[in-house]
């Protein structure tokens, strides 16, 4: 879905602004030619592409602050862009409006192992942090596929998880401190070192705003000792419907694994031929479940979930013998989304959470959807806490494909609201999902979602047409509603 650049603000407009933010900027650091605008024109969602208006690349937090105050004097709109890594579009930039790149705030600020914490810039890259923090026998744990590429920055505004999400949580769990500077140009701190801070939880209010709230310049994040042991199984199932079962069984017997997720045969057969992890390429599915703690603790966990996943139908269970067969497993699951990528020209990656104990029944509904439109789906998601990720293989030169894909993908979505899920799980809502949005809240849900944006950004000047459907786009989406795992009838709700 590529936009041409439109005259919403003349050009006259767009020399003067340029030539503004160079007075205080780098002239390199300010971008207007097409070709080097060309880069930033979407982000890892490639399906819809927009050529900015104005990029800025700023160095400093004040350089920051002036580019926002001058944007807010002339009504001018801001898109924050972190490593460009997201998977919903948030980064998608607008034609009339300044796509604010983070890249160049790289710098690790401090790492304080006595408070087991690191203060870092929005530009780091998630490994970098652990990277960093492993000379105190330290590590940052919520760690995404893409954790080689993307940056903590656009982490916090998505809320990302990781593999080991089910047992340290999501970004939201692991941040302490936030510096973020309003539409204004306003530098505002929130938490810091100390694990709680009292009054409103605007930490866990910002995490996950996608840029809508404030443009995010600096974080304080937990540091966690590295684990006495850690090891990992790998089961093997000739159903996927069982190994769906099996994850429930898991969790519903008191042990919470540092990491349980699951991959079906398309995408098993994908990751071996990409990554040689050594996976059973016939399998239906695989689960990945790995302890991490004390030793003893580790061994009696290991003996106790390998009898309970042979119990629950796994037809072979491996356990790996060292750290290099334990890493080797998980490269596989961490390729995934690449391996993927060599089956078809293109792939969608859908991003939804259910209750844990419906992974069998929406695993059903995906493969029946898959067949009814003609389309394969490879499933690789975070079986512990129900977050999928199943990635539609569709060929984008293809007429009418890349639509028919979109369609598939908002019923899997659709499905997760009726079982009771969410559209999300960790790559946010960008504008991938808004029309499901509209069916997942209500009308008093989605009036306070924009009150909450109108006290940060009263004039919506940051990030806008994202994540928060307006009313009268839902009314257009079809005034559908799912509450309490029931459709409720359009004439029920008002808009």
């Amino acid at each position: 879905m590529s936009t041409a650049p439109t005259s919403l603000a003349s050009t006259a407009l767009r020399q003067s602004l340029a030539a503004r933010l160079r007075e205080f900027m780098p002239r390199s650091s300010v971008l207007t030619e097409e070709e080097d605008l060309r880069p930033y024109e979407c982000d890892g969602l490639s399906a819809y592409r927009r050529l900015p208006w104005i990029v800025a690349l700023p160095e400093t937090v004040e350089q920051v602050g002036r580019l926002l105050r001058l944007c807010s004097e002339q009504d001018i709109p801001v898109v924050a862009r972190g490593a460009g890594t997201g998977l919903s579009g948030g980064a998608l930039p607008l034609e009339d409006g300044v796509l604010l790149s983070l890249a160049k705030f790289n710098r690790i600020l401090e790492v304080d192992p006595a408070n087991r914490t690191a203060t870092v810039q929005p530009g780091v890259r998630n490994l970098a942090i652990s990277e960093a923090a492993a000379p105190y026998g330290l590590y940052y744990a919520p760690d995404p596929s893409s954790q080689l590429a993307c940056s903590i920055g656009g982490n916090v505004a998505e809320n990302a998880g990781g593999v080991h999400c089910l047992k340290y949580g999501l970004t939201v769990h692991n941040v302490t401190g936030i510096k973020f500077m309003t539409m204004d140009g306003e530098l505002i701190t929130l938490g810091g070192k100390a694990l709680d801070i009292p009054g409103y939880d605007l930490l866990a209010l910002m995490t996950g705003s996608e840029g809508m709230l404030g443009v995010m310049v600096e974080f304080t994040v937990k540091l966690l000792p590295k684990p006495e042991r850690a090891q990992v199984m790998l089961a093997v199932f000739d159903e996927i419907e069982t190994a769906g079962d099996a994850v429930a069984a898991i969790i519903a017997s008191g042990f919470l694994p540092a990491g349980l997720e699951m991959m079906d045969n398309l995408a098993i057969r994908a990751a071996e031929a990409y990554a040689k992890a050594g996976y059973p390429v016939e399998a239906a599915a695989i689960l990945l479940c790995e302890l991490d703690g004390t030793s003893e603790e580790v061994s009696e966990g290991i003996a106790q979930i390998r009898t309970l996943l042979l119990k629950q139908g796994a037809a072979e269970v491996r356990v790996s013998r060292d750290e290099a067969e334990r890493l080797r497993m998980w490269a596989g699951r961490k390729a995934a989304f690449p391996a993927v990528g060599r089956l078809s020209p293109d792939y969608y990656c859908m991003d939804g959470t259910i209750p844990r104990r419906h992974l069998a029944k929406v695993l059903r509904r995906i493969s029946d959807l898959s067949k009814e439109y003609g389309l394969a789906v490879a499933n690789v998601f975070h079986a512990g806490d129900g977050n999928l990720h199943p990635l539609i293989l569709y060929n984008a030169n293809k007429p009418g494909e890349l639509e028919k894909t979109e369609e598939l993908g908002g019923k899997i979505l659709e499905f997760c609201i009726e079982v009771g899920g969410t559209v999300t799980g960790e790559h946010g809502v960008g504008v991938e999902k808004i029309g499901q949005m509209c069916l997942q809240f209500t009308r008093v849900e989605l009036e306070q979602f924009h009150a909450l944006k109108a006290a940060f950004d009263p004039r919506g000047l940051l990030n806008p047409g994202k994540a928060v459907p307006t009313l009268s786009r839902c009314a257009e989406f079809g005034r559908m509603h799912v509450h309490g795992g029931k459709l409720v009838h359009p004439e029920l709700e008002r808009f």
